[in-house]
């Protein structure tokens, strides 16, 4: 090797020993700065190390989440299969509870027709207002357990406030009187968005209520307009209600005065829980010794989707239009037909008794009936509407017929009316059924 070639070599290394000096000097300078590039490097292996365990945590999290929502999804499942367990229970043991007490209510008809005096009326008053009490109760546990179900849901219409109203005041006018007690329904032209039946149901309980814990006086139903809204107000002359208790008469089995003012402490709540499906305010103003004032204020409405039915045929005193009459009753339940037949004939009526729809078109064979009474609900699955069109097909035109029933849905009673069919609730009262009769026949 030349020592050219050596001057050169020697001069690039020491050249490269300057630029080597320069980058370690630069490298060493970057490492005092946190905020330079391998700063940065290091906070970002830390930071990924963090995110990496933090997700490692919220995955755990979630896994927990999901089998506690896996858990709440079985609990909801089964709350919601025991809801409707209890529902259909109280559906089947209310019918099965209407049904003796329907027997219990047209025997207690006959005997007092068999048997006419001022005893027997006495106690058959006392029986009649104990049935009338278990009647209630079935009822208004019934109405609880659709509202826990949620099966009952509101069908609102406009409908003319009269047509609710006119049926209230028949029904307590003759419980106001038998109390010593004045009840004023006032008429009312106004209309009004609810659902019809639900709240009947209310007013009825609010009637029923002020008529059970006044004493002395009269009860006092109006509507007078509110702003947008129609307020219907059930006043009575009763005790009046402290203070302390105007919340918690509102809740279940809560009642006020003592063991003998009757009631199971439902009545409000069931007010309370149907005005809050129905989005209807409750107001309470109550004065001790001077009496309390229930209100529930409905929206108005312009015109009535639902009419008003025509007025049934007021049944004359004698048995005119009912006696000699044929009557076909289909009945499965044997002491309930009985009872039924039993009373009928003291009427003056011939019965004919049928379980079945077979067994109902064999009797209009032997002897066209002029009316039908058939229980809806009959033997294996089969309906009273089964049997009756068994008949009518059997004489070969139409026969006057009306359904009875314990089952209180409003798809039965939409069904019943799709027919032309009248329809009778459980238990039946005699009077409303020879009414019903006298009118059918006429």
């Amino acid at each position: 090797m030349s020592e050219d070639e050596i001057e050169r070599l020697q001069a690039e290394n020491i050249k490269l020993r300057k630029i080597n000096a320069a980058l370690m000097s630069r490298v060493e300078r970057a490492m005092d700065q946190p905020s330079n590039a391998f700063g940065l490097f290091e906070v970002a292996i830390t930071l990924d190390k963090t995110v990496r365990r933090r997700t490692a945590e919220l995955q755990a999290a979630l896994r927990s989440v999901e089998g506690a929502n896996e858990a709440l999804t079985k609990a909801k499942a089964q709350a919601e299969q025991a809801s409707a367990f209890k529902s259909s229970f109280l559906a089947f043991v209310s019918h099965d509870l209407l049904q003796p007490l329907n027997a219990a209510r047209l025997n207690l008809s006959t005997l007092t027709e068999a048997a006419p005096s001022a005893e027997v009326n006495r106690f058959a008053r006392q029986i009649d207002l104990a049935l009338t009490s278990l009647e209630d109760l079935i009822r208004t546990l019934l109405d609880m357990s659709k509202l826990d179900a949620g099966a009952m849901r509101p069908e609102m219409a406009s409908v003319a406030l009269e047509r609710i109203l006119a049926p209230l005041r028949a029904e307590f006018a003759p419980i106001a009187s038998a109390r010593g007690l004045k009840l004023t329904i006032r008429p009312s032209p106004a209309h009004v968005r609810t659902d019809p039946l639900l709240l009947k149901r209310i007013l009825q309980n609010l009637i029923n209520n002020a008529l059970r814990y006044t004493r002395r006086g009269g009860v006092l139903v109006g509507a007078r307009m509110r702003g947008e809204a129609i307020r219907v107000e059930i006043r009575d002359t009763g005790p009046g209600i402290p203070p302390d208790r105007r919340e918690a008469i509102f809740e279940e089995f809560q009642r006020e005065g003592g063991p003998g003012d009757g009631g199971f402490g439902l009545g409000l709540s069931i007010v309370r829980r149907l005005s809050q499906a129905l989005d209807h305010r409750i107001d309470l103003v109550s004065r001790l010794g001077a009496g309390s004032t229930f209100a529930i204020e409905l929206p108005a409405a312009q015109t009535a989707e639902i009419v008003s039915p025509p007025a049934s045929v007021a049944l004359p005193s004698s048995l005119g239009g009912v006696q000699g009459a044929d009557i076909l009753v289909i009945e499965n339940g044997r002491p309930v037909a009985m009872a039924m037949q039993s009373l009928l004939e003291r009427w003056g009526c011939r019965v004919q008794v049928a379980a079945s729809p077979g067994e109902a078109r064999a009797a209009a064979e032997r002897d066209a009936p002029d009316l039908v009474i058939a229980d809806y609900h009959l033997d294996d699955g089969a309906l009273g509407f089964d049997a009756i069109d068994a008949v009518q097909r059997q004489i070969g035109g139409v026969v006057p017929a009306c359904i009875v029933t314990a089952d209180p849905s409003p798809a039965v009673t939409a069904a019943a009316t799709a027919r032309g069919l009248e329809i009778l609730r459980k238990p039946v009262k005699p009077a409303q059924l020879r009414s019903l009769m006298a009118y059918l026949l006429a």
